[in-house]
């Protein structure tokens, strides 16, 4: 599994070092976003710093995107179709206020096919409400 992920990074040309192969591997497993705190409290001896700045090095290679919420950054991992120039994370992201977990949401999509006199970069879409879980445990 470690030599997957080292080529991970090394197709996103980044250089994999101890602390990029722990991040990396701990962000494949999660299924919604996290904050750097999050991040941080599960690597216990970690730096602070190194984690935040390897996922600003995550972000600028396209291997993570981040996801505003009010004045917190979360963090989740990209599809294999981002790079240094574009993320083409064009989806939903979804904020629960029952759990208060920020999911991708990748059937609520923006078309990728628009006039050709621009080129769009990255696009922020934010949703707040309830997710379908907590909907389902009736915790409204």
């Amino acid at each position: 599994m470690k030599k997957d992920v080292e080529q991970k990074l090394l197709d996103k040309k980044t250089n994999p070092t101890s602390m990029r192969i722990l991040v990396y591997d701990f962000l494949q497993n999660q299924q919604v976003a996290l904050s750097l705190s999050e991040i941080e409290n599960h690597f216990f001896h970690a730096d602070r710093t190194t984690i935040y700045r390897t996922l600003k090095t995550f972000e600028d290679k396209g291997i993570v995107h981040s996801i505003q919420e009010n004045n917190t950054s979360k963090y989740i991992l990209c599809h294999d179709g981002c790079d240094e120039q574009t993320h083409k994370d064009w989806h939903l992201h979804f904020y629960c206020k029952i759990c208060k977990q920020t999911t991708c949401k990748e059937n609520f999509t923006i078309p990728q096919n628009m006039e050709n006199s621009f080129r769009i970069d990255e696009i922020r879409l934010f949703a707040k409400g309830i997710c379908e879980n907590c909907l389902k445990e009736g915790l409204q």
